[in-house]
């Protein structure tokens, strides 16, 4: 016999359902639509498949961007300066990966950009998508990470034949400022938790003074909680219990590690957003692995996948202040990743990148 008990959270579907949804107002400010331009460096690798992903799409949704398109590779032996021009005055720039020469050679270019326009924050979001299984659920993690010092301060120096010395740089100034980025971050993403990354066992000044500066930040924000966990063992609690993470904020090299053990546990690179920001400017890019110019084979092939740089994109116009191109964007992208017909062969799939361009334009609303 059914019940009134059972009937009634039926009544409450029904009625739910028949209620229209209330779209979320936007009130821009006068001028807001004029189209803003962008610094687009498509890279090297599979660079240039990617980005121009980026174009097709934001042609397709009409979104108010134009790009000052340039060449930059990284086997040059500077960057730019007219590009490093072009961002300062357009203060946004996508951009693809740029190759790094192993050992020997010239210094890597993604990092000399992001210390010359002092993009002293990383952010990649590693969550999991619908549609895209993995070994965990209920993942959803934001690495914050500093972005101008520790071992990438490029401090090397042969002592004698056969022996190099490598400092790794940690200042209490730039501790502060990505520890209040991080909090900053969670406040006003309503996040939960930040988690300090570390190894002041054993670095016991350099990331003991990150701590501490870490400390003094969470100090002002009695509602998020903060902890703190050696590198080691995050590493295996990313891979055991990832859920278990909302933000974590770390040290330059740490964080990449983070990032890209978190990628792999959500869906690999080719998924994950990310960016660089500082004061003046951001540069968003593939969220990890971002040097990875990827296999030549897939570049022949034209088999990369852009969802990382597209949601990666979706990030920028957010940024812009474009929420309702962002949301679009991000929505067509789930809406294919969960139909699972087009995919790349890192996801399980034989699609090309065009293919999966051409899904995602079908996709938009």
């Amino acid at each position: 016999m059914t019940t009134a008990r059972s009937i009634i959270p039926l009544l409450n579907r029904l009625i739910s359902r028949s209620q229209p949804s209330r779209s979320v107002t936007y009130m821009h400010r006068p001028g807001d639509g004029s189209p803003r331009p962008v610094t687009l460096i498509p890279g090297d690798g599979v660079g240039p498949l990617v980005t121009d992903a980026v174009e097709q799409v934001m042609e397709a949704m009409h979104a108010p961007v134009y790009f000052e398109k340039f060449e930059v590779h990284g086997t040059m032996k500077k960057f730019p300066e007219e590009v490093l021009d072009s961002i300062r005055k357009n203060k946004v720039c996508i951009k693809g990966g740029l190759a790094t020469p192993m050992g020997g050679g010239v210094n890597s270019l993604n990092v000399y950009l992001r210390k010359e326009l002092d993009l002293y924050a990383s952010l990649v979001n590693c969550f999991n998508m619908r549609g895209l299984p993995t070994r965990h659920e209920n993942v959803d993690i934001v690495v914050i990470r500093e972005n101008t010092e520790g071992e990438y301060a490029g401090l090397e120096h042969e002592v004698v034949p056969g022996v190099v010395e490598s400092l790794k740089v940690i200042t209490k100034f730039c501790s502060e400022r990505i520890a209040s980025y991080a909090f900053e971050y969670a406040y006003l993403n309503n996040r939960k938790k930040v988690t300090a990354v570390h190894k002041a066992n054993i670095m016991k000044l350099a990331d003991g003074l990150f701590l501490e500066a870490c400390r003094e930040v969470a100090q002002k924000y009695p509602a998020i909680q903060y902890n703190e966990i050696i590198v080691d063992n995050c590493c295996m609690q990313l891979v055991s219990k990832p859920e278990q993470f909302d933000v974590m904020v770390t040290p330059n090299l740490y964080g990449n590690l983070v990032a890209n053990t978190a990628a792999g546990i959500c869906g690999g690179t080719g998924v994950m957003p990310g960016g660089n920001v500082g004061a003046e400017h951001a540069v968003f890019e593939q969220g990890a692995s971002a040097g990875n110019v990827g296999k030549d084979s897939i570049v022949a092939q034209k088999t990369a996948n852009p969802v990382a740089l597209l949601l990666s994109s979706a990030m920028m116009l957010r940024h812009l202040q474009f929420p309702a191109f962002a949301d679009r964007l991000e929505t067509a992208v789930q809406k294919v990743i969960l139909q699972g017909k087009v995919r790349t062969k890192d996801l399980g799939g034989s699609s090309t990148t065009q293919e999966v361009v051409d899904a995602v334009i079908d996709a938009l609303d």
